[in-house]
């Protein structure tokens, strides 16, 4: 409980909070991680569903695996650790999160400056004029695969595939809330996929403080976190909310 403790008057004396959160704080929302046993590319070929050529060449078949991976992200619930966030920003303690996950989940919690490094799976985008749908369950249904309106190109999840590049404007207000803030929780990362893991880096080189939350050792916890907690982020934020108090 020291620790925690420790946390939550961290939090409370510095007050500009940023999370910085991976796949592993939807996992107790059902949605399983991209890497490790059960992860999607266990059962995918990143390289032949989730690459951008993959998808220019045969987006019929890319789309099997988006279907699949639409259902689960539709069905899915914020977890805990989300919803401690939402209470986070609440108190006006988190100013931002900076996020690897493109399940929307952290809106649907309440949070409203959330950065989405690698998109979001809940809308659509047209590979040929770029045009940006919401992503429903009537798309979903759409065989051989939905198509834009306007060009009758194939649509897309607006996510970061594998041979794309990170949109520019994300990258840039990440880097800039990394260099604001003077603590950083990070949950949920394993902290090896770039540019994204450079962000916490950037945070820890302009001062801020680096609270780290996850299941596995990570390059973080070994360089970087003044504060390393092993466990759930859905067992540990919650607490360290408990002890921030109103």
């Amino acid at each position: 409980m020291d620790n925690y403790r420790a946390v939550a008057n961290l939090i409370r004396e510095k007050e500009y909070v940023v999370a910085f959160t991976g796949s592993g704080i939807s996992v107790d929302s059902g949605i399983p991680t991209f890497r490790g046993g059960q992860g999607l590319w266990d059962k995918y070929d990143p390289m032949e569903y989730a690459h951008i050529d993959a998808f220019r060449r045969n987006p019929e078949k890319v789309w099997n695996m988006l279907r699949e991976m639409a259902g689960v992200i539709f069905a899915a619930k914020p977890s805990p650790a989300h919803v401690a966030l939402g209470e986070l920003e609440k108190k006006g303690y988190l100013k931002a999160i900076i996020t690897q996950n493109v399940d929307g989940l952290h809106q649907t919690a309440g949070n409203s400056n959330v950065i989405e490094y690698h998109g979001n799976h809940r809308r659509l985008v047209c590979v040929g004029c770029s045009t940006k749908i919401d992503f429903t369950q009537a798309e979903a249904r759409m065989l051989p695969y939905p198509v834009c309106e306007r060009c009758l190109s194939p649509l897309k999840p607006d996510v970061v595939f594998f041979g794309e590049p990170i949109p520019m404007l994300d990258m840039v207000r990440a880097n800039e809330e990394a260099k604001k803030c003077k603590v950083m929780l990070i949950m949920g990362t394993s902290g090896v996929v770039y540019p994204a893991a450079d962000v916490p880096y950037l945070a820890h080189s302009s001062g801020a403080k680096i609270v780290e939350i996850n299941m596995d050792d990570t390059p973080f916890a070994s360089s970087i976190s003044d504060f390393f907690f092993k466990e759930n982020a859905s067992d540990v934020l919650p607490k360290i909310l408990e002890q921030v108090g109103s």
